[in-house]
């Protein structure tokens, strides 16, 4: 089942991904593994100088999906997700998402991987693991380092969900728009005007160099996370119970160990 639209934008140097799973765009093993092997594939298209990244209908992504965070497939979805950031690092071609809805979780954390984000009026974006009991390995990492520690720790330790406005205001969104569709002309505009008249090799030297600190920590960092997140917190009773609770449709009751 394919999960993932993929189309090549004037004459090959931007490519654009959508997430398309008919409803929430969830990042579940499916749509993960399409991406991964798409971006398997642009290791031989040097013309490439852009991927920008979307969710087909009115929200980006919900996140990741909830059942795959069970104790018993933690470590496989990480992993998986996992794997497309350090894609994208090896790549070093760059990379610019465009929000609309709903961006949560793993849904927000794709794009705060890119080098720049683009969002809409109706666009959510936060880091509501916790409310699950867990959190996220991922903006963990990539969050100190795009907004600094104050404000990366008042989304990862209370899950708060900010507008386009607000993440525009704390240096998160580069652009924001009216609407979708204000979004999509501003973003061909921009790709016009900042991406297609230079050299695509220099565009990866350049994303490489400018990218330095942000993949040393990530590449150091993500597989510790991973394995606390996986060999620590999912020992305890309530990741698990936060996770079940959630797809119970309950309340999790709390035993705070």
């Amino acid at each position: 089942m394919q999960k993932l639209k993929v189309e090549f934008l004037y004459d090959n140097a931007v490519a654009r991904v959508i997430l398309d799973d008919g409803k929430a765009n969830i990042l579940d093993a499916i749509m993960m593994r399409g991406i991964t092997d798409f971006l398997v594939s642009l290791k031989e298209k040097n013309e490439v100088k852009l991927i920008t990244f979307e969710g087909a209908g009115n929200n980006f992504s919900f996140g990741a999906s909830v059942a795959e965070h069970t104790k018993d497939k933690a470590a496989e979805m990480l992993e998986g997700f996992h794997k497309i950031f350090f894609m994208l690092i090896n790549l070093h071609i760059p990379t610019l998402a465009k929000l609309s809805g709903q961006c949560l979780g793993g849904g927000f954390e794709l794009p705060l991987a890119c080098n720049f984000i683009f969002a809409d009026k109706t666009a959510k974006m936060g880091q509501p693991e916790i409310l699950l009991g867990v959190f996220a390995p991922p903006a963990s990492v990539i969050l100190p380092l795009k907004i600094g520690n104050a404000r990366a720790e008042e989304l990862l330790i209370t899950g708060k969900i900010i507008s386009a406005d607000e993440a525009k205001s704390i240096g998160l969104v580069n652009e924001v728009y009216e609407d979708k569709a204000a979004m999509d002309a501003g973003s061909d505009e921009w790709i016009k005007k900042n991406i297609l008249g230079k050299s695509a090799s220099s565009l990866r030297f350049a994303t490489r160099a400018a990218r330095a600190s942000f993949d040393f920590f990530m590449l150091k960092h993500l597989p510790e996370f991973a394995d606390m997140y996986v060999n620590e917190m999912m020992e305890t009773h309530d990741s698990n119970e936060g996770i079940n609770a959630f797809i119970e449709k309950r309340k999790p009751v709390w035993r705070n160990c």
